[in-house]
Parts: structure tokens; sequence; C-alpha cells
């Protein structure tokens, strides 16, 4: 995944609801609760962690018990500290005192909350990046320091390996061909992080390291839940038993959910765009262009896939009229840039969410060699009356216009296929005409019509007219 390129717009929730999540997540409420109830008594290590005597007494508080409970009233202590929850006002003594950010959590904004929340989310990775504080410990050198050659731990590769695989949930999670608030199977999660795009049958040494990373994110993820980033549910218990032991259970190997099931919460989604965001990622979110000219809105929509370019248009035309927004949809589609077929149909399909109050708008470029033909189209398609017949120099012209918008928003699609193919078969002669339009884009589009019919006798014809439209642009 490129820093440069556009990711899907992601579909947030509103920020108070999110706040309302970050506020009930395990690991911020139970920071929250230590830090109301340190007091002048509290006192840290020169690490700034709990003392170990009153861990008793803060797991208590928490309502924690078990043989887990101090670590987990003293990772929830660590939290507290990390957020500024709470602060260590005398470092050599030891004593503490509520932190400024104490108050933003029950009167600051939904944007303090979450800023709070995003600051123990970064913890939280931190230490799922981390292995397993046995083997920490028993890897301990002389000199007080840890051997990290013996661990086969990299710091920053295991960072980057999590990192990788958040990055690919949030693209299912935001993408329309993924499966969206679906879970998604652990062992398609690891695999693809670690099988190449282009490997058909993974060898045996590439599934051995499908597992390893399964294993690994199982303990992740595991860590990453009580925070509110995902729901993640454990792979069986049973099936990490060793071969020669007998399952507790009869195992049916079909059913993948006993292998791990993780998906991304809406806090957990506004968590990962925020941290791309950090990293340089453009990750849009629906909603960021509804206060933007018409101009913007084209541009901004004209990667995002058909569904999120649908909801972002709906989200801007809600706060304008029709008329209005229809005109300014037509200005902004006009030019001859790269760029411009591409606006033409993001304008033509948000004009088809514009009522018949827009007719005015629609009749008034009638005679525009760029929109009267997507315009006369419009006003087909709602009924109207007295449309004059477009020219054939206009046809011609919208065809390529459209072809080329198509080619801009998927490639060699096949979709697209059976458009050129259609094309081909309908206008005898198409060819003849179609080198000769004056747009911009006619000899790419010929030229890709020739690439994607498959007879290749009308193939050839095209590229052959391709070939005389690049001579007559000068090209």
């Amino acid at each position: 995944m490129s820093d440069s390129s556009t990711l899907p717009p992601a579909r947030l929730r509103p920020e108070a609801e999110l706040a309302r999540d970050a506020l009930t997540a395990p690991v911020l409420a139970r920071a929250a609760g230590l830090a109301r109830w340190a007091g002048p008594d509290t006192r840290v290590d020169a690490g700034g962690g709990l003392v170990e005597e009153q861990l008793p007494a803060a797991a208590e508080h928490l309502g924690l018990s078990g043989d887990d409970a101090a670590a987990y009233a003293s990772e929830a202590w660590r939290i507290a500290v990390d957020t500024g929850l709470v602060d260590i006002t005398d470092e050599e003594s030891g004593t503490v005192a509520a932190g400024a950010d104490l108050a933003l959590l029950a009167g600051g904004s939904p944007q303090d909350v979450l800023g709070i929340w995003l600051t123990a989310l970064e913890a939280v990775l931190a230490d799922a990046s981390v292995p397993d504080l046995d083997d920490l410990v028993d890897a301990m050198a002389e000199g007080g320091e840890a051997d990290l050659s013996s661990l086969d731990w990299d710091p920053e590769a295991e960072a980057e390996f999590l990192d990788g695989v958040l990055g690919n949930l949030y693209l299912l999670t935001v993408g329309e061909e993924g499966p969206g608030d679906a879970p998604v199977p652990l062992p398609a999660l690891a695999a693809s992080v670690i099988v190449p795009g282009d490997m058909g049958e993974p060898s045996n040494e590439v599934l051995e390291q499908v597992s390893d990373a399964m294993m690994r994110l199982d303990d992740q993820f595991r860590l990453l839940e009580p925070v509110g980033l995902v729901e993640y549910q454990p792979v069986d218990e049973a099936l990490m038993a060793d071969a020669d032991e007998e399952p507790a259970a009869p195992v049916d190997e079909a059913d993948v959910a006993r292998y791990g099931m993780v998906r991304l919460t809406p806090l957990g989604l506004y968590g990962l765009r925020a941290r791309l965001l950090d990293a340089g990622f453009e990750a849009p979110a629906v909603g960021d262009l509804a206060d933007k000219g018409a101009d913007a809105l084209l541009d901004g929509t004209a990667p995002f896939p058909p569904g999120a370019a649908h909801a972002e248009t709906e989200l801007w035309l809600a706060g304008r009229g029709p008329l209005g927004a229809a005109r300014e949809l037509l200005a902004a589609a006009r030019g001859a840039d790269p760029g411009a077929p591409l606006r033409r149909l993001r304008c033509q399909q948000a004009l088809s969410l514009v009522g018949a109050e827009a007719e005015p708008a629609l009749r008034e470029v009638l005679d525009d060699a760029e929109l009267g033909g997507l315009a006369r189209v419009w006003l087909t398609e709602h009924g109207a009356r007295d449309v004059p017949p477009p020219p054939q120099e206009m046809v011609f012209w919208l065809t390529i216009d459209t072809v080329a918008a198509q080619l801009a928003a998927e490639g060699n699609s096949e979709e697209l296929q059976a458009l050129v193919e259609g094309l081909a078969q309908q206008h005898g002669g198409f060819f003849d005409t179609a080198w000769r339009v004056g747009h911009p884009a006619t000899p790419d589009v010929l030229e890709a019509m020739g690439r994607l019919h498959p007879d290749k006798k009308i193939a050839k014809e095209a590229r052959k007219a391709a070939f005389k439209a690049r001579s007559q642009h000068g090209g």
C-alpha cells in the first residue's frame, strides 16, 4: 500500500457516538477509573508504574479478580499515565495527581475524548508488537539488556507486520469488494501479508509462515480488542493442541470461524484512519467534501468506488438547492484536461440524483460542445419535451468522452469491453468517423478499443483509426 495512493473513503460514525464507544472501551475505562481512584497515598516506582503493594487495591477498585487481575491493573495505570489522565508530581518520592486530561473525559468535546483514546491505542499497539515478557526475562544478558537476537525479534519488522495487517483489514473494511462490516477469517488476513500476489498454489514453506503469522495475530488481537479497535473471535484452543494429543471436542476442519475471526469496530475504523493520515496516506471519509465546491466534489470522488461516490454526492446535494447545484456541477464538469471525462461522468451521476427542478440548468447547456450530450440524456430520462436531437458530431464526442471516463474509472474492465463491442456493432463504419472527433482523448480511446475488442479484424480497424487520430492531434 503506497502512501501516495488515495484509499477508498471510510464511512465514519458521528464523533459523539465514537467518543461514547471510546469511553466504554475497557482499556480507557479502567485507566480513567484508576486516575479517579489515585490519591495522596498513591505511589509509583522509578518507571512511573504503580508500586507492587498497591496493585491488589487497584485491581479490587476496578472489580478485577483472578490470576491476571494485578497485570490488568498495572496496564490500566500505565495507560492512565501515558494518556495524561495521571501526572507524576514528584519522581523522587513517587507521588501523583490527577492529570489535566482527566476532566476532558467528562467535560471535553468528542474530539478531546477521541484524542485521548488515540493515545491509548498507540500504547496498546506498541505492546502488541512486543514478544511475551517471560521470553524477554529469559533472554536478559548479563549487562541487564535484552538480547533481541536470541528472541528472533526485530521491533521495526514486528511493528511493520502489524501495521500491514491492520492496513489490509482497513482496506477490506472500506473497499466495496471487501466484506465491509463482516468479520474476516484470520487465515485470510494473515495470508494477505505473507503470500505474494502473483503466487498460484502456496508452497509448504509459505503455508507454514501463514500459520506462524496466525498465532502471532491471535495474541495481538486479544490485546487489541479491549482498547476497542476490533471485535475478535480467538483461534480455538483445540487447534493449538499438540498433534499427538486428543482434542477436547471433534474438530470440524470446514469451520473457518474456529481459526479466528476479526472485524474493525466503528471506533477502530476511525482510529486506523487517523493513523493512516498521520503516516501520510490519502484516507478520505465520506462527508469530507460536503461543504466544498462542485469542482472539489467531482475531482475528489473521481477515484471513489461507485457506492462511496454516490454517498458523498448525496451529502453534498443535501445542503444545496437542485437548480443551483446543477449549475455548479455543470460548470465544474467542463475542461479538456485528462481528468475531465471522469469529472463529467461523476457530474452525470450526480445530476441523476437531482429532481426536475434542475431542468433549466440542463437546457442552458444544450448547445455546449462538452455538456450538450449529457444534458440531452438527462432531459430525456426525466421526460422533458422538445429535446432537440443531437448532431452526429456531438454523439461521437459524447461516446469518446464516455469511454475515456470508463477507462479512467475502471481500466480494462469486462463492462468496458462489452461497451466497446456494442459500439462497434451498433454503428457501421464507427471508426471511419470516430478518428476525426476533436476530443483530446480520441487516440487513447481508439487504442483501448483495439486492445479490448475480441474480433481481430475490428481491433485492427480501431488501431488504424487511433493512428490517424494521433496524427491529426499532432501526436
